[in-house]
């Protein structure tokens, strides 16, 4: 008897290989208490005005120097060292998982291959998914680092292209800049509402498809190989 993996293939033909890349922060985990926790830290040690919470909160998901530009004169890269200083050794601690999350990990990873593309400096990322115990299933994690100085570097695409030319992506994200990286990666798109924005903030503008769903866990496989039929 053909179980209903057999069937779509029956259905449909050979499947598609397919990489479904994930964003991080409120997308696999909620590290708002370490997140929140750094920034005050790098405020306080430089002795400027506290940044509130709910700006740093809509805020997480953009590059440090960028946020940092925007809350105050100082040299952002003074206030990202002492952010990294915290965040490495407590901030990055102070994490959850989304629920469901490892079942939906483990279920997904079966069908396609995974990765993270995050905002996140390359080595700290991997050290959370580590402390979490999440990173043997992704195939790559990727951050700022020397060569990647954001998610919408073009040479990420370019890397990423060259490592996997047989398959097709699929990027996973709460933030509007992850819609920005599917339409840099010409690829479908899955918003998540466990962020701070909308649905309408998420949705596709041109003729790509996409899926909004309330989170990670509710992502079924199906309905990934649905965005790439006709």
């Amino acid at each position: 008897m053909l179980d209903q993996n057999s069937n779509y293939e029956t259905m449909h033909g050979k499947k598609k290989k397919i990489i479904i890349s994930f964003d991080l922060d409120y997308t696999l985990i909620d590290n708002t208490e370490g997140i929140v926790n750094s920034f005050h830290h790098a405020t306080s040690v430089h002795d400027i005005p506290k940044i509130d919470d709910d700006l740093i909160k809509k805020m997480i998901g953009m590059p440090l120097n960028e946020i940092f530009s925007r809350s105050c004169n100082l040299d952002p890269s003074l206030l990202i060292t002492s952010f990294r200083e915290f965040y490495g050794n407590e901030g990055i601690y102070q994490v959850k998982m989304y629920p469901g999350i490892m079942e939906k990990l483990k279920e997904l990873k079966t069908s396609f291959l995974l990765g993270v593309i995050t905002s996140k400096r390359q080595d700290m990322a991997i050290k959370l998914l580590r402390y979490l115990n999440i990173d043997h299933f992704f195939d790559y994690i990727i951050g700022e680092n020397e060569e990647i100085k954001s998610k919408l570097d073009l040479k990420l695409k370019n890397i990423l292209y060259s490592a996997y030319s047989d398959h097709e992506f699929v990027i996973v994200g709460d933030h509007p800049k992850d819609k920005m990286l599917a339409e840099m990666f010409d690829c479908p798109f899955i918003g998540v509402l466990t962020g701070h924005h909308s649905a309408d903030q998420l949705k596709r503008k041109n003729d790509k498809k996409y899926l909004i769903l309330d989170g990670v866990a509710n992502i079924d496989k199906f309905q990934v190989y649905s965005l790439f039929e006709n």
